[in-house]
């Protein structure tokens, strides 16, 4: 008997998160919308085995060893640059636990009742993770642009769940924006394939500085295509016009789905830019970093202006998402590991968080609802919209639906304000939450860029001055944009009765807050997590090496097959 090495079977895992959720939507719409039930608990039994996985990974890639902190998978059995790659290192798997944490909590927050809102529900959720988890996976743009249009795909008909006017008009907008976003893409990966004649990604990084001087111009006009593609997904002003009044618009687990599908954009230009235009892509070293700086700036600075004047909670949360895009966009242009690392932390600790506030504000805004509209008794019956998800006045919801029902004190509002505060917190930065420490780590690399005492002035560019300046203002800007909501939320007179909240609905928030306080305790770990997530990126010769190195299973051989048909 052969004894399977530990790493080929870890190597074999990194495929896993695609196929499975590809599977299970082929089953649930094999299974039909009849059996609702039952589609449900395979949809949270796949989407939690999709996170096991992913942590499995998360923890596989930590291993000491140069080589084992990058696992190479060949789905075709082709060596690089010819086959397809799939590839798990700190990055990837950091976006693997992210996404599937969201999934998870998204999901038990849909069971309450949003998955009876519209049909195949299930089957796009386990769509949409396949694309998230391929686009965090591969090593080409071609199956990069494959994963895109697959999440893509899955998400227009979960912008649309739920129907409604609001939400067709901007999921019409949304689909426009995106379309045309593809065709960039496209144009830009041609580009790009037709000066260098590959469009695998560690090739690519092998191949831009030997460019001649004369296709450089094509090559980068090319890339800044690409990036305008990413840009638009990202949420970099001016190009996200679309994203507010469609993640406002979208169902309240949809759009905490959206707060990590935005991160895409960011995770894909963070990965692009330092591979391809690393200081070692010789003339065309850094290409493009001013402008994700200045449009960074340019995107915290409208988004925190906007913030002040928005009303609703859903709008906060999606001016929120462009604001911590804005930080994450204009770190990544400084190419400098220490401020990347740092905007990697607040990367994980404002996913979530947003994620949260997003579920939030549907329990919020929902409570401050006079009427109640009763609960569809016949489960085969889809009901049309979120009105009609409403439960009864009355109803037991302790011992029928498992919730968290307000009586004497009113629980349900105390969750709802503590939770809120937590969700404010985190996402102004303020002490002593992890959003804090995600800003603090930004400042601290800021002002000191070469390790240097924060006396010594002349080491602190114009521009780290002008991004600090906006840290501290979005901040302001969001303490007074929640403190007003908050004011208007739960401290106004009203004589409307407790909200009757279901179980589901609060788990989901409860896990993504304690996730965040659970980074304020263990700080440490992450950033030392980040830091060598950060160092790897800027010096991606091992990612190269790992990926160019990766060679095909051998097939069995004559003299094998001749020695097993021999047995008896």
């Amino acid at each position: 008997m052969t004894l399977l090495n530990p790493s080929t079977l870890m190597n074999q895992l990194i495929v896993a998160p695609i196929l499975l959720p590809l599977l299970t939507a082929a089953l649930m719409l094999i299974l039909g919308e009849k059996r609702r039930p039952l589609k449900a608990q395979i949809n949270l039994l796949s989407t939690v085995l999709g996170l096991a996985i992913s942590v499995c990974l998360f923890i596989w890639v930590q291993k000491d060893g140069t080589t084992g902190s990058i696992g190479v998978y060949l789905p075709g059995n082709w060596e690089a640059p010819f086959g397809i790659v799939l590839v798990v290192d700190h990055l990837a798997a950091l976006m693997l636990v992210l996404t599937g944490i969201i999934g998870v909590c998204a999901l038990l927050f849909a069971l309450a009742r949003w998955d009876r809102a519209g049909a195949s529900f299930h089957a796009l959720f386990q769509i949409q993770l396949m694309g998230l988890y391929g686009a965090f996976l591969t090593a080409d743009l071609f199956n990069l642009f494959v994963f895109f249009e697959v999440l893509l795909a899955a998400s227009y008909g979960l912008m649309l769940h739920g129907s409604g006017r609001a939400r067709v008009s901007a999921g019409l907008h949304y689909i426009t924006i995106n379309l045309v976003a593809s065709s960039l893409f496209l144009i830009g990966a041609a580009m790009i394939y037709g000066v260098t004649g590959t469009l695998n990604l560690a090739d690519l990084a092998m191949k831009i500085p030997l460019v001649p001087e004369a296709d450089r111009g094509l090559l980068q006009a090319g890339a800044a295509i690409l990036a305008t593609a990413f840009l638009a997904k990202a949420g970099m002003w001016p190009l996200n016009f679309w994203l507010v009044p469609a993640y406002s618009a979208a169902s309240a687990p949809v759009a905490a789905m959206f707060a990590i599908m935005t991160k895409v954009g960011v995770y894909t230009l963070l990965r692009l830019w330092t591979l391809l235009f690393s200081g070692q892509a010789g003339a065309s070293a850094f290409f493009g970093g001013d402008w994700l700086v200045y449009g960074g700036m340019a995107t915290i600075l409208t988004s925190a202006v906007a913030i002040l004047a928005a009303q609703r909670l859903e709008r906060m949360a999606g001016l929120s998402i462009l604001v911590s895009a804005g930080i994450l966009l204009s770190a990544i242009g400084f190419a400098q590991p220490s401020l990347t690392a740092g905007a990697l932390f607040y990367l994980a600790s404002s996913t979530l968080a947003l994620s949260a506030l997003f579920l939030l504000s549907e329990l919020i805004e929902r409570s401050r609802s006079a009427n109640e509209i009763p609960l569809e008794e016949d489960a085969d019956q889809l009901p049309r919209n979120m009105e009609s998800l409403q439960p009864p006045p009355g109803t037991n919801l302790d011992d029928q639906q498992k919730a968290v029902v307000g009586h004497v004190i009113p629980l349900t509002k105390a969750f709802l304000g503590l939770s809120f505060i937590a969700c404010a917190l985190l996402i102004i930065g303020m002490p002593p939450l992890s959003g804090f420490i995600g800003k603090l780590t930004l400042l601290s690399a800021l002002l000191n860029p070469l390790g240097l005492d924060v006396a010594k002035d002349e080491a602190v560019s114009g521009n780290s001055w002008a991004l600090i300046s906006l840290l501290i203002f979005s901040g302001l800007a969001s303490l007074l944009a929640f403190s007003r909501v908050g004011i208007q939320r739960f401290w106004t007179p009203t004589d409307r009765p407790s909200p009757q909240l279901r179980s589901y609905e609060c788990l989901p928030i409860v896990i993504l807050l304690g996730l965040c306080i659970a980074l304020t305790f263990k700080a440490e770990p992450l950033l030392r997590y980040t830091q060598d997530t950060a160092a790897a990126l800027h010096d991606p010769q091992q990612y190269v090496l790992s990926v160019m190195a990766a060679r095909p299973v051998p097939g069995p051989t004559a003299a094998t097959v001749s020695a097993a048909e021999a047995q008896p």
